[in-house]
């Protein structure tokens, strides 16, 4: 099992992918993961920047404070990833069609990201932010978001009733997303 500790990974392409490969405190930057089968890996205290993650298997490998930037994840499955210690952080990344689906990710912080379509189905989310971030289509069901912001997203909409909602806070201008099941017109 190779182990890289504290190194920097610049514009490499992990095709067709990684097994049993521990990185920690490593960086990868301008690095093309597309279509990479990442199997049973260990990515601790580990920045992703600028790279291209689209449809990146991470079967059973753990996201150990990952930190991703400026990074393009278009249709990863995170639900994929091994259950225990999963905790990522977003910036400036485009995660469309993405699946959070049954993850236990509390106090996670989405900023400055395009999250259309993705999937938070039966997730615990409870204590994240969502800082002006697009949740455009992002399906919320029995998801568990207890506390978290989304006072700087836009383009959602959340079924209350559906949801765990106590003390999630919401700007006004974004109350028409929690509305729109009953079928109502909000006139300004």
């Amino acid at each position: 099992m190779p182990v890289f500790e504290d190194k920097i990974f610049d514009g490499v392409t992990y095709s067709p992918g990684l097994t049993k490969d521990v990185f920690e405190g490593c960086a990868f930057s301008n690095c093309n993961f597309s279509e990479a089968k990442i199997s049973s890996c260990n990515f601790t205290d580990c920045t992703f920047i600028n790279c291209n993650l689209s449809m990146t298997d991470f079967n059973q490998s753990t996201l150990n404070n990952a930190e991703f930037r400026n990074c393009k994840i278009l249709g990863v499955k995170f639900n994929n990833c091994h259950d225990f210690i999963f905790e990522v952080r977003f910036d400036n990344c485009m995660l469309d069609y993405s699946s959070f689906e049954k993850r236990k990710m509390s106090k996670t912080i989405f900023k400055d990201s395009s999250l259309k379509g993705v999937d938070f189905g039966d997730a615990d989310i409870k204590q994240s932010k969502f800082i002006n971030t697009d949740l455009n289509e992002a399906i919320f069901y029995n998801t568990n978001i207890q506390e978290t912001d989304f006072t700087s997203a836009y383009n959602y909409s959340i079924d209350l009733s559906q949801n765990s909602i106590k003390k999630a806070r919401f700007a006004k201008d974004g109350l028409a997303g929690l509305l729109h099941q009953f079928d109502i017109i909000i006139e300004e």
